[in-house]
């Protein structure tokens, strides 16, 4: 007999990919535990799977940089309650990040994927359960999107969660209204502009050439270090909040605009976002 849960909870992350490098991912967690029944006719009580469930991920994926060591030119280490991860892209040029231990994920397999990380969790879950569970299916689905969405990471120094994590990240879709109608064109310039984005701040950038970003800075969990190819970072002069990210983009396709309301609904992952009219 099985027990489903679909929809459990979602997980906003950022991993490392072999091409394309530092991402941000949203996906929903699907959940399906194989066993037999208690003497309460349960394989196991809904609220206990949902809370357990849930702050397992919170603990281990959400909010963190997964890091699968398996991957080429790579290198970690982990010293005195810090990780550092070293890792080169095809081209040549070098990622860098040293965090906390619990914001980096180290996953041994070659490529994070739906598949490979849903493994990776399976067993571990397990052993969260009673008896009664024999078995455990993992699954992971990304939001359907009708339309143009981007992956970004990014940082948030001053909140006093996960979120403050250097390395996070989401896959997050993106309206944009001129005069109250929908502007597909100008949703896929910014979802183009943003693709595999590092949305830094200012305030965090300590170093900066023509070729690299370095943004520190110290959070209540300890301090935080990322480096890497300007190519693939967007720096704004706020924090990379949505609402902030919100009025950033609204601003400047007002600059385009002048004459039209513009209205941004820019998402954090899945379902939640923030909406700036101008």
């Amino acid at each position: 007999m099985k027990l489903f849960v679909d929809n459990l909870t979602n997980v906003d992350f950022s991993f490392l990919h072999p091409q394309r490098g530092l991402m941000g991912e949203s996906w929903l967690v699907q959940l399906e535990l194989d066993g037999s029944l208690n003497d309460q006719g349960m394989i196991c009580d809904f609220g206990i799977v949902k809370k357990e469930v849930k702050s397992w991920f919170d603990r281990w994926v959400d909010h963190a940089l997964v890091v699968p060591t398996g991957m080429p030119r790579l290198s970690h280490s982990s010293h005195e309650g810090y990780t550092e991860v070293e890792w080169l892209y095809p081209d040549g040029e070098s990622f860098y990040c040293r965090s906390p231990e619990a914001a980096i994920c180290l996953v041994g397999v070659p490529e994070i994927t739906e598949h490979t990380l849903a493994d990776w969790c399976r067993d571990k879950l397990l052993e969260l359960f009673p008896e009664e569970v024999k078995g455990l299916k993992i699954s992971f689905v990304p939001e359907r999107i009708d339309g143009a969405f981007y992956h970004y990471s990014h940082g948030l120094q001053k909140h006093d969660g996960n979120c403050q994590r250097i390395a996070h990240g989401h896959r997050s879709k993106i309206e944009i209204y001129l005069d109250d109608q929908r502007a597909p064109e100008l949703e896929a310039e910014w979802s183009e502009r943003f693709e595999d984005i590092y949305i830094g701040s200012e305030s965090h950038l300590v170093e900066q050439c023509e070729s690299r970003h370095h943004y520190a800075y110290t959070a209540p969990q300890g301090d935080f270090a990322i480096s890497l190819p300007a190519r693939v970072c967007y720096l704004i002069d706020t924090d990379s909040t949505v609402e902030l990210i919100a009025q950033h983009l609204a601003t400047e396709i007002k600059q385009n605009y002048p004459e039209n309301k513009v209205m941004v609904r820019a998402f954090e992952g899945v379902g939640k976002g923030a909406i700036v009219s101008i």
